[in-house]
């Protein structure tokens, strides 16, 4: 169990994390999520002991390590870069770390052999890591942290250097590791399917702070204010900002959207109010039944992209940019007016001066 308490990160007299609170269970898989500068990897690294932390503490298994040494908190960290050594063999580089604590070297061979066999690497054990893909080598990588056993597992973007398909595979293989080990990892990524697809738990990072903590599906049907909103989902939400009339939202075009109870009354008369629509909620064909509240848009589309079993048209809506996901492979032509549909209930709304969730969320 790693528990962080009020920690901050200064460099200089300026601040980069600003009192982070968070709790990671023993074996939960938690993923860091955010853009570039958010402050995710210098938490990840203040946790492994690499930074130092101005404020607050840190405690691993309800020992507070924050003055500690790295070598002394039982953590194991896999990096971007796969910092192989080029002249030794698979077998050196995962048994490395074991040889200069003193083991005894048949332990050492025992222990790579089991790991190589997880991570199906036995038929590599004697090749340099040139000689390896990338997906090979970022595993090897893994298994050198393996073998040490450590308390917990910390990944600092292990899969950016890879294409897109393999980091689909490497995506598979970190979680079925996850689930023979059941050891807690902490994961740091700016890309939200490997936050979605990988964690027990989210953590939403912005400006060096924590947006929202929660189970992937939480954080996306959930979001609790805008920026999560539209961090979370790709392509990412859409939004329209309006004006609360009556028990409706109004916007610039005057089309207008009835709110739902819920939302209603956490609104007051001429309330600025942005509404948020997932582009996979929107579709051409209004068949649903009547007792559900569909509401239409009439569009324009600029752009279509066919990507095989589904499609993306863009189109512009009161002033804004936005994309529709329709799951189908027939056409949509451009230059010509079309009506979307979409059901109220997958509609979200926030007050446009805080950006919060006009729902409590829980």
């Amino acid at each position: 169990m790693i528990q962080l308490k009020n920690i901050e990160k200064w460099f200089g007299g300026t601040q980069v994390i600003k009192g982070i609170d968070l709790s990671i269970e023993d074996g939960e898989f938690v993923v860091f999520v955010g853009p570039s500068g958010c402050g995710k990897s210098t938490v990840l690294r203040m946790i492994a002991g690499l930074e130092e932390t101005s404020r607050g503490d840190i405690f691993i298994n309800g020992d507070n390590v924050t003055d500690q040494p790295p070598v002394k908190r039982g953590l194991a960290l896999v990096f971007q870069s796969y910092a192989l050594y080029p002249h030794m063999s698979v077998r050196q580089n995962m048994g490395f770390g074991l040889k200069i604590t003193g083991m005894d070297a048949e332990k050492i061979a025992k222990r790579v052999d089991e790991v190589a066999d997880i991570l199906q690497l036995s038929a590599y054990l004697d090749r340099r890591p040139k000689q390896l893909s990338g997906g090979q080598r970022q595993r090897v990588a893994m298994g050198r942290a393996i073998v040490r056993e450590p308390t917990a597992f910390l990944f600092d973007e292990p899969l950016s250097n890879l294409d897109a398909k393999l980091r689909t595979k490497m995506r598979w293989e970190i979680k079925k590791l996850h689930q023979h080990l059941n050891t807690t990892m902490i994961y740091v990524t700016h890309d939200q399917v490997e936050a979605m697809s990988l964690a027990d738990k989210v953590v939403v990072l912005q400006s060096g702070g924590i947006e929202q903590v929660g189970t992937p599906m939480q954080v996306f049907l959930q979001p609790k204010n805008m920026f999560v909103a539209g961090f979370m989902g790709s392509p990412a939400m859409n939004f329209v900002q309006g004006i609360v009339t009556g028990n409706s939202v109004v916007f610039a075009n005057g089309d207008t959207v009835p709110l739902p109870e819920a939302v209603a009354k956490n609104c007051t008369e001429g309330q600025r109010v942005t509404m948020g629509l997932r582009p996979e909620n929107m579709r051409i064909k209004n068949g649903v039944k009547k007792r559900q509240n569909i509401q239409s848009l009439s569009i324009t589309p600029n752009i279509y992209e066919p990507l095989g079993s589904e499609s993306l048209i863009s189109f512009t809506y009161n002033g804004m940019d936005w994309v529709a996901k329709l799951f189908s492979t027939k056409p949509v032509p451009t230059g010509s007016p079309i009506n979307l549909y979409y059901k109220l209930e997958n509609a979200h709304f926030f007050d446009t001066d805080s950006q919060n969730r006009l729902i409590a969320w829980q």
